[in-house]
């Protein structure tokens, strides 16, 4: 059996769909699409940008649409793969004679010119939340100059942490021996976590 880095060879690794999927490549490559293999798996791409693949399972294969939620999909065709999948969406067959030749192209075809269109679904970015300052930390920050100082230089996810870490404390004096711990680790300029991260 051929190793699947090449589309041959994830199609001959999956024997008890080869016909299928010789089959949906081949109307893909009717088109203006580049092949290639990321993820181990049959991708196609419009100029860098990727815009279906083809995946194989236990029971199924289908067409994955890499922004398929801007597709039409009037005869519902389309699934998701998880409920939190959010652009993707896949069309699955489970026999040869589930695949509708015509029907497949208009899609494909639909998928490439959305992204000639430039519809992708990009992630949204939340801004960083602010840094919220326990009583004790304030405190210590009014009174000591070099607390502050050295507090300041840190960065704000280095901040966050220390924060956190003494309000996630129920008790107070939990809090009081927290920032006790933390006060000569803030003062050399070092994180909470400095074990595994750089600050």
């Amino acid at each position: 059996m051929k190793k699947a880095n090449s589309v041959e060879g994830y199609i001959e690794n999956n024997t008890h769909f080869k016909e299928a999927l010789e089959l949906l490549r081949e109307l893909t490559l009717s088109t203006n699409l580049d092949e290639d293999i990321k993820w181990s798996a049959p991708t196609y791409s419009l100029n860098g940008k990727n815009v279906l693949g083809l995946g194989a399972f236990k029971k199924h294969f289908c067409i994955w649409f890499f922004n398929g939620v801007f597709l039409k999909d009037e005869q519902n065709y389309l699934e998701k793969a998880k409920e939190k999948t959010k652009a993707l969406r896949q069309m699955r067959f489970e026999t040869i004679e589930d695949i509708n030749k015509p029907l497949v192209l208009t899609y494909i075809k639909e998928a490439i010119e959305n992204q000639k269109l430039g519809k992708e679904l990009k992630p949204i970015r939340t801004t960083k939340k602010d840094v919220v300052i326990p009583e004790l930390l304030s405190e210590e920050i009014k009174n000591d100059t070099s607390f502050k100082t050295a507090f300041n230089k840190l960065s704000p996810s280095c901040q966050r942490e220390y924060c956190n870490y003494i309000i996630e404390a129920k008790r107070d004096n939990t809090k009081t021996s927290r920032f006790e711990k933390i006060k000569p680790m803030i003062l050399k300029g070092g994180g909470l976590h400095d074990k595994y991260k750089n600050c």
